[in-house]
């Protein structure tokens, strides 16, 4: 399959969210997908019926967001989703007029490529919030 037999749309669907999520971040507590400044999308391949991905962002302040969580099923993995989903939320936040992205990840090589080829660079915040192990991304946006 290719990036263009799926289709990503805005979600607020709470009980297709959750599913996605046990299903991709088993180990992860599962987020509010009804917090206030966050947005969500899932993924639907044009072959297979059930939802194959998901998303969220969410605002930090006026000019920073968050890439949230994002899960793709095992089957679909491969076919570039988190780099749609991570353009799909990039292009929210740009409307939103928000300037910097940043995002962590912790023992995963694949997404922390797919932040790579989107231009995300590795930082040091201020004040590090994960755990050991824990990187973390940052994008400029609006520059």
């Amino acid at each position: 399959m290719t990036t263009s037999d799926y289709w990503i749309t805005p979600s607020r669907d709470t009980e297709a969210l959750t599913k996605l999520h046990k299903a991709t971040l088993p180990s992860d507590t599962i987020p509010d997908f009804h917090a206030r400044d966050s947005w969500w999308w899932t993924v639907r391949s044009i072959n297979v019926r059930p939802l194959v991905a998901f998303a969220g962002f969410v605002r930090l302040s006026p000019s920073a967001g968050y890439l949230k969580r994002a899960g793709v099923v095992a089957a679909h993995r491969g076919n570039g989703l988190q780099k749609r989903l991570i353009l799909a939320r990039e292009a929210k936040a740009r409307r939103l007029g928000i300037a910097t992205m940043i995002t962590t990840t912790h023992d995963n090589p694949a997404s922390a490529n797919s932040l790579i080829a989107r231009g995300y660079k590795l930082y040091d915040p201020e004040y590090p919030w994960g755990g050991d192990g824990t990187l973390y991304w940052k994008k400029e946006l609006l520059t």
